[in-house]
């Protein structure tokens, strides 16, 4: 205990700024005024680059002024992490954000890419991007993803009690909450397409191809909500491929896409599950992704209030039980901080967050994030969507981990009911 408050001693001490504003002095070669925001206006700012470099000098006894350069706008580090629904993961991440046209009129593109393990056997690659040509006059997103997964089943709905004759629907809506380990292998690829028609503006069409092998339940019951489920539905419990469209309208004016500080993103998905296209069977969903964000203060830019909503509902058809929309079903697996993923799952799920983040230093290494959130979904016991609510909150701390692209290391600790809460840990902002 007394190392680490040594530690902690040393830091202050000898990197003073980790936790002062910084002051350097300009690189006197490079003051020619250019447009690229990335190489401008860092010189404030403090990040976990900054702060090895002054651990590095220190040890060195280097002692002249440190001189700002460009910072880059990729981040490479161990992919450690922790929450609930995958116990403890050892991997490595990479995240990096560029301009492929001028700042001033082209949103920055971001993309991502790990391969990781976890304690509760998942074994997890994806490479993600979301790219904006000159003048944003196209946009494409999408991803692969290859994994072996273990995801925790709660059964369908909210948890709530529903009298019912037929042992295997209890099972399905499952209000005591009894925890049931589902294992499979996962291979998927999506694209998105997006033209602009006016400032902030687009409109796209996209494609999907989820294929779902080796599924099962792990231990001995009599009934579980998978089997029951797919029972119900007509589904292999075993194996099924999830292939379809996607059209698409979005509308976007947020700063960042890792950390708005002001702006909209509004994104509205048409999701078209297709037989002739190799799918076990056809369903539509239509999915909604609204996020806002209000800036508190001019001077401490990161004083911010942000609002999320994300919805996916169900217009025809019945998709399988794996693809069910509910608790960090989201394309990054950040909704319902404070339950484990896929906690309350429905044929159509409802989902909004509030988040006051606040600045601690400022030089901005050091933020903070207070955060609440609410869910709804329905069952196929006659619980309607909005019927039945379940809250779930939280607070954190946020660690600049790279300032040119405005990634934050993210450190959460939420709760919600049933005795459920965890320390959720990540890069950039849930939303």
């Amino acid at each position: 205990m007394y190392k680490q408050w040594g530690f902690l001693f040393y830091l202050i001490i000898c990197c003073p700024g980790l936790f002062a504003q910084q002051i350097v002095l300009k690189d006197t070669l490079s003051t020619q005024e250019t447009k690229d925001t990335v190489t401008r206006n860092f010189d404030h700012l403090y990040d976990i680059g900054d702060g090895i470099k002054d651990i590095i000098r220190f040890v060195r006894h280097d002692t002249t002024t440190r001189i700002s350069r460009k910072p880059s706008g990729i981040s490479i580090l161990p992919n450690i992490n922790y929450n609930p629904s995958i116990g403890f993961q050892i991997g490595a991440k990479v995240v990096g954000g560029v301009y492929v046209g001028d700042p001033e009129n082209t949103t920055m593109s971001t993309f991502a890419t790990a391969l990781s393990y976890t304690t509760r056997g998942i074994i997890y690659g994806y490479l993600m991007h979301d790219t904006y040509t000159p003048k944003n006059k196209w946009n494409l997103k999408g991803g692969i993803i290859v994994a072996k997964m273990v995801g925790l089943d709660y059964g369908m709905g909210m948890g709530n009690v529903v009298e019912t004759a037929i042992p295997e629907e209890e099972t399905l809506n499952n209000p005591e909450r009894t925890r049931f380990v589902n294992q499979y292998t996962v291979y998927g690829f999506n694209e998105r397409i997006y033209k602009k028609l006016l400032p902030g503006m687009f409109v796209g069409a996209g494609v999907f191809i989820e294929l779902k092998r080796s599924i099962h339940t792990l231990g001995d019951h009599e009934y579980t909500p998978l089997e029951v489920y797919s029972d119900f539905t007509g589904y292999s419990a075993q194996s099924y491929n999830n292939n379809g469209l996607m059209f698409n309208w979005q509308y976007m004016t947020r700063d960042n896409p890792n950390s708005a500080y002001k702006g909209i993103y509004t994104d509205i998905v048409l999701r078209m599950s297709q037989a002739w296209m190799g799918s076990a069977q056809s369903a539509y969903q239509l999915q909604t992704d609204f996020r806002k964000y209000w800036q508190l203060s001019s001077s401490r830019p990161n004083h911010v209030l942000a609002f999320w909503h994300w919805g996916s509902y169900n217009v025809g058809g019945r998709q399988a039980y794996l693809d069910l929309p509910g608790t960090g079903k989201d394309p990054f697996a950040r909704t319902g901080r404070g339950y484990t993923n896929g906690y309350f799952k429905g044929n159509s799920f409802f989902y909004s967050e509030v988040e006051y983040r606040f600045p601690i230093l400022r030089n901005q290494f050091l933020s903070g994030v207070v955060f609440a959130n609410v869910q709804t979904a329905n069952d196929r016991l006659g619980t309607k969507l909005f019927q039945q609510w379940q809250p779930a909150g939280g607070t954190g701390l946020r660690l600049l981990f790279n300032k040119a692209t405005r990634t934050n290391l993210c450190i959460d600790y939420a709760f919600g009911r049933f005795g459920q809460r965890g320390l959720f840990l990540g890069l950039n902002e849930a939303f």
